[in-house]
């Protein structure tokens, strides 16, 4: 672990290259961690902006409960990091505050919303970065980044002093290089006291279920292969079988739109004063997915929250069959600004959010022909936090941990 100095350093050298950090801290440094907080979290006296222009000049008054768990544990918070417009997308290629780029390749997307984090965790800028997860968006930036990543379960972790997407999907969780940071960062911000040891799952003594998406998720081609590849290896390692599932009532197209729409139509509630006055303060595309979503008929709402409510009453039948949970993170690797965005990036992701569960992606390698990282998420029950990232460890002793991006060791 580097000292907060020591990042300071690695921030100024670094920082300029990819864009993570946007706001730096100006307090003591203490002996602990040293993290970077998503620009949607309250870090007192750094402005509080949720990557919208708009809230440029809001200063924080207050830290947010997390940023107060990690103050009286000993960490330290080193700035404010990047994001996605309002956390509402996947590719952090902001408008107001500049593009962050994946430390992997120059010109790559990190993931998003929690992008600054990925990029900040992957280049060595910090010792744990905070994010926040609606659809996927702490485990689409681990994924992409080649870091760790946690979605706790709804509830496990307080989300007061975050600027909003949604009321109902959103979480706040900890990235990392290592499950082990992870696991003592959980402590931290779930209040569950000292952390003990991390003992890694045994997993031929665990019900392990595969999903893949069938063809229903267009996954790229590397992707499908090194999940395959991954399978294998737990096959021939710890003598798994595959079984294959497929979370039920949940629909890639449907569940996608009831997602988005759910969180247009409560983030035009968080942002409707400074919509009316400061219209300008947020991009056209923004204001336009925001309206779209409040001008929906009341039945189509009503018709998205319903379907949440049926995917997390049936997550429970699964989990009757199986402990965990493993699949792809995303169903693409980390792709060019420049590239059309995918629309399903987030299909595999925001199930544990509709159904409430916590998930844990870890880095399973780095793709000999792409360059890129590839990840998988570790998908438990209700309240099965410390299985889900015990099971990641396991991963993680079979994989490795995930590598530097070279020129940034």
């Amino acid at each position: 672990m580097r000292t907060g100095s020591e990042y300071k350093r690695r921030i100024e050298k670094f920082n300029p290259r990819l864009n993570a950090f946007v706001d730096l801290g100006e307090g003591d440094l203490g002996d602990g961690p040293s993290y970077g907080v998503k620009s949607n979290i309250s870090v007192s006296g750094l402005p509080l902006t949720a990557g919208i222009e708009a809230y440029r000049d809001n200063i924080a008054p207050r830290d947010a409960t997390v940023v107060e768990r990690i103050k009286s544990s000993g960490g330290s918070v080193l700035g404010t990091l990047n994001m996605h417009e309002a956390a509402l997308g996947a590719t952090t290629d902001n408008l107001a505050y500049g593009r962050t780029h994946n430390p992997w390749r120059y010109g790559f997307t990190p993931g998003g919303s929690s992008g600054g984090s990925g990029a900040a965790v992957a280049a060595g800028l910090c010792d744990v970065a905070l994010g926040s997860d609606t659809m996927g968006s702490i485990r689409i930036p681990a994924a992409y980044c080649g870091v760790q990543g946690h979605k706790p379960t709804t509830g496990v972790v307080p989300n007061d002093g975050v600027l909003a997407l949604s009321h109902s999907l959103d979480h706040v969780g900890p990235l990392a290089r290592d499950v082990y940071a992870l696991w003592q960062s959980m402590h931290v911000l779930a209040d569950w006291g000292k952390p003990g040891e991390l003992i890694p799952s045994q997993l031929n003594q665990l019900r392990v279920g595969f999903w893949d998406g069938d063809s229903e998720i267009a996954l790229t081609d590397p992707v499908s292969e090194a999940f395959e590849r991954f399978i294998g290896l737990l096959a021939s390692e710890a003598g798994l079988e595959p079984e294959k599932v497929a979370p039920p009532e949940y629909a890639y197209g449907k569940s996608r739109r009831a997602g988005l729409l759910i969180s247009e139509v409560e983030a035009f509630s968080v942002h409707k004063e400074q919509l009316q006055s400061n219209p300008e303060g947020f991009t056209p595309s923004f204001r336009s997915l925001l309206e779209w979503g409040v001008g929906r008929p009341p039945d189509d709402v009503s018709t998205a929250y319903k379907h949440i409510e049926r995917v997390r009453a049936a997550a429970d039948a699964l989990f009757q069959e199986v402990d965990v949970v493993i699949a792809p993170t995303a169903p693409q690797q980390a792709f060019s600004f420049d590239d059309r965005v995918p629309a399903n990036q987030a299909d595999f992701t925001a199930w544990a959010n509709f159904a409430a569960l916590p998930a844990t992606a870890v880095c399973t390698g780095i793709d000999a022909q792409t360059l890129l990282p590839h990840s998988v998420q570790v998908i438990g029950p209700y309240g099965a936090d410390r299985l889900t990232l015990e099971v990641a460890a396991a991963i993680e002793t079979l994989c490795g941990k995930p590598p530097m991006p070279p020129g940034f060791e």
